[in-house]
């Protein structure tokens, strides 16, 4: 049925729809996470062991283009293809990228392995995009007077899917299967959101029901200039969540003595119970005192993980990160759906956008820190060519030291701003 129809909307079963749906980009998460290491190794060092992490990081950022993208032009559509459409090209995107990949992963490394990898992921983040394009203005709509409590619930099922990706590509690994089976796993969820998508009857969104129309949704962009600085800090909070956990595996499992995927797996179970209390602790801080003490847990978190060097001390860091990153992405939703109501699906949709363009930008550079890190510990790439055992590992985890105390800075950036917005709510309130 059409979002216009007539059928009664049943509200539980399209949250479900939408917990689903998120699942499944989280699943999508893990997976690259357990892959990132094996394309590097079996497809990227064959072809320039040199700058193979830098092309990881590009490869892998492509999928945040894809989501940013996504989310630029198609929260601008929502309402005239509808939700139901969103989400089922949300399904086709992840089926279609998740087989691209799995066919280059097959062949022998060849010059358009790289460029046909780079398509797949960037497939899966269209995919990604239009999942947030569809769910986050839905539960808004659903949920209009618990955006906080039932956005962070909604992605609550993001660290799920990358719990249950994580453990299902160690188990994987130790029945030695091959890597690939990680990408056949993420085409299960997407068939299934595809036929429940189709099955659904979905609302119009919170603009559309009040009666704004297109052009006072575009139009609230220069109404509210406030806007831009959310969208600025969108950039740096999506940075200290998204960034580090895409990249933790592959930084990690030479440093601590374990699978970096443990501690990814193991942050997500932190994240998705936390993410179910968002709303009594919202209430006790306010929304943006609760981004203040994230974005400082997090800098404290990223910096101490970069220090990590036995399991012991990273599962004490990643706890750290955990409960700062833990209700950032939802919660910046929430304040910018609760501020700018007329913004709509488009407004929204600008945050993501905001997070996938920083992301895009970030990961490639981590790489870049990365391979400049591990070029200057070898002392040269001649000498890091013929380096193996224990003095690569000794390199690798001088790399890794590098990649994350870069990126610890930038939550640091965001507590003025939070601060500064924090006071001037709690003194309008006090008036």
């Amino acid at each position: 049925m059409d979002d216009r129809s007539t059928v009664p909307i049943d509200v539980q079963r399209l949250f479900y729809v939408g917990n689903l749906a998120i699942f499944m980009i989280g699943l999508g998460f893990a997976v690259r996470a357990n892959i990132a290491g094996d394309i590097q190794a079996n497809i990227f060092d064959p072809l320039d062991l040199t700058h193979s992490a830098s092309m990881v990081g590009e490869v892998i950022g492509a999928t945040f283009s894809g989501f940013a993208l996504t989310l630029l032009f198609g929260s601008a559509i929502v309402d005239l293809i509808g939700i139901k459409r969103m989400i089922s090209l949300s399904a086709f995107g992840y089926i279609t990228g998740s087989l691209i990949v799995l066919a280059v992963s097959l062949a022998q490394p060849g010059p358009y392995s790289y460029w046909l990898i780079l398509i797949g992921f960037l497939l899966t983040g269209l995919g990604w995009g239009a999942v947030e394009a569809g769910t986050n203005p839905m539960v808004a709509a659903l949920y209009p007077d618990e955006k906080t409590h039932r956005l962070n619930i909604l992605h609550a099922w993001w660290p799920a899917g990358i719990v249950v990706g994580g453990l299902l590509g160690l188990a994987f690994d130790a029945l030695g299967l091959p890597w690939q089976t990680d990408l056949a796993l993420l085409i299960v969820p997407s068939a299934v959101l595809a036929w429940l998508a189709l099955r659904s009857s979905f609302p119009v969104t919170e603009r559309v029901a009040a009666g704004v129309s297109n052009t006072d949704m575009f139009l609230e962009i220069l109404r509210a200039p406030g806007f831009w600085i959310w969208f600025g800090c969108m950039m740096l909070t999506a940075t200290s969540e998204l960034a580090p956990g895409q990249w933790v595996d592959l930084t990690l499992s030479n440093v601590v003595g374990m699978q970096g995927i443990l501690l990814l797996v193991y942050v997500s179970a932190i994240m998705f119970v936390m993410r179910h209390f968002a709303g009594p602790i919202a209430r006790r801080f306010t929304p943006v005192g609760l981004l203040w003490w994230s974005s400082l847990l997090a800098a404290l978190g990223l910096y101490t993980l970069s220090l990590a060097d036995s399991p012991a001390t990273a599962f004490a860091a990643a706890t750290i990160w955990a409960v700062g990153v833990c209700y950032m992405y939802p919660t910046m939703l929430a304040c910018v759906a609760e501020r700018y109501p007329r913004g709509g699906a488009w407004l929204m949709g600008l945050m993501g956008f905001a997070a996938g363009l920083a992301i895009q930008f970030v990961l490639p550079q981590m790489g870049a820190v990365f391979d400049a890190a591990k070029l200057e510990a070898a002392g040269g790439a001649q000498a890091l060519a013929t380096l193996s055992g224990p003095a690569l590992d000794a390199v690798v985890r001088y790399a890794s030291i590098e990649s994350f105390q870069v990126v610890s800075l930038v939550p640091l950036l965001l507590l003025p701003v939070f601060g500064i917005i924090w006071l001037r709510e709690r003194r309008t309130q006090r008036r």
